[in-house]
């Protein structure tokens, strides 16, 4: 089973917290979540047990747990559907913005600055925008 875990302290290594889930059965891997750019811990993570029945304990019982002074956030982890993102940037939209030498499209064109609301409008400052 795959276990989320929220709310980690940010300083916690992956080991540690391979061994707060050791206590309830094997644990076949742990990631902890980091920032590409800096490296730091995004305070959270994934715990992989074999075991259903020990990884449901696991759960039950570390779930709002006092890790370094924060309760951690415990609970199975829900399988992401093929292509789903949360967050970020999506491809078009309504954000304005963009940047380089656009041709068309609703993103906007260089050195915006701001954007727009409107479909139809290529931000407030674009540069270099044509609709061929």
């Amino acid at each position: 089973m795959n276990i989320f875990v929220g709310s980690l302290p940010f300083s916690l290594k992956e080991s540690e917290l391979k061994e707060y889930f050791e206590e309830y059965g094997e644990v076949a891997s742990v990631k902890i979540i980091s920032d590409k750019f800096s490296g730091r811990s995004k305070g959270f993570g994934f715990i992989e047990m074999p075991n259903d029945d020990n990884a449901k304990k696991a759960i039950e019982e570390l779930n709002g747990a006092e890790i370094d002074g924060r309760a951690i956030v415990v609970n199975k982890a829900e399988e992401r559907k093929e292509g789903e993102r949360r967050g970020g940037f999506s491809g078009g939209g309504n954000r304005g913005g963009g940047g380089g030498y656009n041709k068309g499209g609703n993103s906007g064109g260089g050195y915006n600055r701001g954007g727009s609301n409107d479909r139809r409008s290529g931000g407030s400052e674009g540069g270099y925008r044509s609709n061929y």
